[in-house]
C-alpha cells in the first residue's frame, strides 16, 4: 500500500503524523517503532522517557525548541520523575495542549487508573498486551483508528 497522511499542512499539503511516545521501557519503545515502521501512514515517532521530558517537548523547551507539535500522544502511566497521570493532568490544564489526543497505553488494569485517566480527559485507555504479536496488533490498531478514521486538527 502507498503511504498517505490524514493531516494537511497550512499550504494544503499532506504531512507526516507526529507521534509523541511517552515511555520508559526500551522494549516497548522498540516494539512501537517496529509497529509504526510498516505503517501505511506517514509518521514520525518522537520519544520522551518520562513525564518531565514529555512536558519539555510539548512546551518547546530547551533541546525541544524546534520540535514539531505532536498530533497524538501515546502515554504510559508508570514513568519516572513525573508519571503519566501527572503529565496528563498538566497537558489538559494548558489550553494550547489540551486538544492533542492522548491515548493511555499502559500495563495497568487497575480500575482507579482507568477512571482517573478518563477523569483527566484521556481520549482512550488501552492495556498493553504482554506478548509481541498482540502488542504489534494493538499499536497498528491505534494507528489505523487515529490516522485513518479520525480527523485530526491541522495545528
Amino acid at each position: 500500500m502507498s503511504e498517505h497522511s490524514p493531516v494537511i499542512d497550512s499550504q494544503g499539503q499532506p504531512r507526516p503524523i507526529e507521534i509523541l511516545l511517552v515511555e520508559d521501557n526500551p522494549a516497548d519503545i522498540r516494539l512501537t517503532r517496529e509497529a509504526l515502521k510498516d505503517s501505511k501512514t506517514l509518521n514520525n515517532l518522537h520519544v520522551a522517557m518520562d513525564g518531565l521530558e514529555a512536558l519539555a517537548y510539548l512546551q518547546c523547551e530547551g533541546e525541544h525548541a524546534q520540535r514539531p507539535r505532536p498530533d497524538l500522544v501515546l502515554l504510559d502511566l508508570n514513568l519516572p520523575r513525573m508519571d503519566g497521570r501527572e503529565l496528563l493532568r498538566e497537558m489538559k490544564s494548558h489550553e494550547h495542549l489540551r486538544q492533542i489526543p492522548v491515548v493511555v497505553l499502559t500495563t495497568s488494569a487497575a480500575e482507579e487508573d482507568i477512571l482517573r485517566s478518563y477523569q483527566l480527559h484521556a481520549n482512550c485507555y488501552i492495556r498493553k498486551p504482554v506478548d509481541f504479536a498482540n502488542f504489534i496488533k494493538v499499536v497498528q490498531g491505534i494507528e489505523g483508528f487515529w490516522f485513518s478514521i479520525v480527523t485530526l486538527p491541522s495545528s
